[in-house]
């Protein structure tokens, strides 16, 4: 059956996003301020102010500003990768020839460091739960590669794993954790009896700047920790790693890393504004929850009991006996409309053709073809080859690619209005019609 929409219901005039910057007016003045003193470089006081602020408001002892939040998960990646098996050469990363277990479904800004380093990602499963991580999943990847000693994880759309878990896994295990908190600023996980918030929980954290990000700098990140020679040394590294010399003196490999105080400026004005920017997704994800609350699909989850998300996107997922047919290439998507059924390609067209933006769930990392000939870890095992002509085997646990095939972003723009919600709320209903 064909699409068709109410009449009364009218493509946006201005584009409606998956999430946009929202400026409040300081951020100005401190770029403004940046510029007037001259500390346009990747020294000044937005930096120092973010670093202090940032730092205190997650409870860490030290933060360090850097261009990207992926040149935070590089540096924590080869920090980790020199704790465990000593300063690299030059020409070699510092996990080079060494296993490391990583988050499926996420960006692949999660996992490249890896690579970068000269190690080998293995893919851990996703859990239903919380759209992360799977601990028992991550604990056969030990059984399966035991000489693993680090763990990259990653908290989807804003929604912690179950990190208590994880590190008591990884803590059997000897295995340090590389915590990528890009998408969580602001959400929280219950640790030890008390609530932590999300990048200060691992051994290596990272959060982002990032102009899609609940708070953002248009780009930038964060390394944060505990460790004062942690900081230091990549705060060296981020400036091309030169010595204490009257000239340019070099022992180590160097990266042009640092923040600019320019977009540092743009950060120490967004700061204030971070519990209500939570605030105002938390209720884009609930008014989208009881909208769509006949219909056959389900929300992104989250362990209420446990976990405080800062619900940066809102992400549904469409019940398997609700799915009509549908196909994807590694470039394009087709579907065959049913009466009463829907699928992501649907949905995601017509949200375009009424110039809103969605987006797939991350396409997971074992399925993407740069990482093809890794390894990838489900509960049962491992999760390659496991379909077979000759034997009934049962339906595969591969839940990050099931999560892939009938789940979508919805926008979750916080300056979304409710009318302009509900009006994508009915769009997603006539899909279903």
């Amino acid at each position: 059956m064909a699409f068709t929409a109410p009449s009364a219901i009218k493509p946006f005039e201005k584009k409606l996003w998956l999430a946009s910057p929202t400026m409040h007016g300081p951020e100005l003045d401190y770029m403004r301020e940046a510029y007037e003193t001259n500390w346009m470089s990747t020294v000044g006081a937005n930096l120092n102010e973010i670093e202090a602020q940032i730092a205190k408001k997650l409870g860490v002892g030290h933060a360090v500003a850097l261009g990207a939040g992926t040149a935070a998960l590089h540096l924590a990646t080869k920090l980790a990768g020199e704790r465990l098996y000593g300063q690299a050469r030059p020409n070699e990363g510092t996990l080079r020839g060494r296993i490391v277990l990583a988050s499926d479904v996420t960006f692949d800004a999660s996992v490249n460091p890896i690579a970068y380093e000269d190690g080998e990602a293995v893919f851990i499963d996703t859990e239903r739960e919380t759209w992360n991580m799977d601990p028992a999943a991550l604990e056969r990847g030990f059984e399966m590669f035991p000489e693993a000693k680090l763990v990259v994880l990653a908290h989807l759309y804003g929604t912690p794993g179950r990190f208590e878990e994880i590190r008591a896994i990884c803590r059997r295990h000897g295995a340090l954790i590389v915590e990528d908190a890009a998408e969580s600023l602001g959400a929280q996980v219950l640790l030890d009896g008390a609530w932590r918030e999300t990048g200060s929980l691992g051994d290596y954290n990272c959060i982002s700047f990032n102009g899609n990000k609940i708070i953002t700098g248009s780009s930038g990140g964060m390394f944060l920790t505990d460790s004062r020679e942690d900081a230091d040394k990549v705060r060296k590294w981020s400036t091309q790693s030169r010595e204490a010399a009257p000239w340019y003196q070099h022992e180590e490999i160097g990266y042009n890393y640092r923040m600019s105080n320019v977009i540092a400026g743009v950060v120490r004005g967004q700061i204030p504004y971070l519990e209500e920017h939570i605030a105002q997704k938390r209720a884009i994800w609930e008014r989208y929850r009881e909208g769509l609350r006949d219909l056959p699909l389900s929300m992104n989850p989250f362990d209420e009991r446990t976990t405080r998300p800062n619900f940066w996107l809102s992400c549904l997922l469409i019940d398997e006996e609700a799915m009509c047919p549908q196909v994807r290439d590694d470039r394009k998507a087709l579907y065959r409309p049913e009466k009463g059924k829907s699928c992501p390609t649907e949905i995601l067209e017509t949200l375009a053709a009424y110039n809103a933006e969605g987006r797939p769930i991350w396409k997971p990392m074992h399925m993407q073809p740069i990482y093809a000939s890794h390894a990838f870890v489900t509960a049962s095992g491992s999760g390659r080859g496991q379909s077979n002509a000759y034997l009934d085997g049962g339906a595969e646990t591969d839940v990050g690619m099931d999560l892939f095939r009938r789940g979508l972003c919805l926008p979750s723009d916080n300056k979304m209005t409710p009318e302009q919600q509900d009006a994508v709320i009915e769009l997603i209903r006539c899909c279903f019609r």
